[in-house]
């Protein structure tokens, strides 16, 4: 997390939320630019942190959905590029 910066602002410091972890890694997991109010979610230790026009919307809301009760509301409701 410490070397992270948005692909989109070039923003850091991002924020973690953590879902799962296993063996000190997060398995599932979201990250969140406070700038630009994007989230990259972190599925099976991997963090999607690619340009809009490249990211699977579908798979995203899926994600969203699966983990609506885990992650706050601003990423829920509110984040870039899409949202519940």
């Amino acid at each position: 997390m410490d070397i992270l910066a948005c692909p989109i602002d070039k923003n850091h410091p991002l924020e973690l939320f953590e879902i799962k972890e296993k063996n000190d890694i997060v398995s599932e997991g979201a990250i969140f630019c406070p700038k630009c109010s994007r989230f990259y979610p972190i599925i099976e230790e991997i963090p999607i942190m690619l340009p809009d026009e490249l990211r699977d919307k579908k798979q995203e809301i899926e994600f969203l959905k699966n983990y609506k009760e885990q992650l706050p509301e601003k990423i829920i409701t509110k984040a870039n590029p899409w949202h519940l």
